[in-house]
C-alpha cells in the first residue's frame, strides 16, 4: 500500500478552499441568510445579529434560526453549559462573528 502524504493532501484541500473564496464560492448560501453585523454589550459579548436581509435577531432567535439551518456559515455547539453560535471555522478571520461590523 503506497504511503499517503497527509500534509500534501491537506495543503491541496486548503488551496481549493482559498480559491473558492477568491472566486466568490462562499457567496452561495443555498437560500440561507448570512450574518453581516453584530451588536455587543458593554462586556464585548455578542447579544444580537443582523442578517443580509436586514433582519435583526436577538441571541436566542439567532440560535433557533441557526439550529434550523436558516443561517449560512455558522455553527451551534454546546459549551459552558449552553448553546453558542460561532462562525464556521474557515481560516478567514475577517468573517468571524467577533470581527464583523457593529450595528
Amino acid at each position: 500500500m503506497p504511503e499517503k502524504d497527509f500534509e500534501q493532501i491537506y495543503n491541496e484541500y486548503r488551496e481549493q478552499s482559498e480559491q473558492q473564496i477568491i472566486d466568490g464560492g462562499t457567496s452561495d448560501n443555498n437560500g440561507k441568510e448570512q450574518i453581516i453585523a453584530v451588536r455587543k454589550n458593554d462586556s464585548g459579548d455578542i447579544i444580537a445579529f443582523k442578517t443580509d436581509t436586514g433582519r435583526e435577531l436577538d441571541y436566542v432567535a439567532a440560535l433557533e434560526e441557526a439550529k434550523a439551518g436558516h443561517l449560512a456559515h455558522v455553527d451551534v455547539f454546546h459549551k459552558y453549559g449552553r448553546d453558542i453560535i460561532r462562525s464556521e471555522p474557515d481560516g478567514v478571520k475577517e468573517n468571524n462573528l467577533d470581527n464583523l461590523p457593529l450595528f
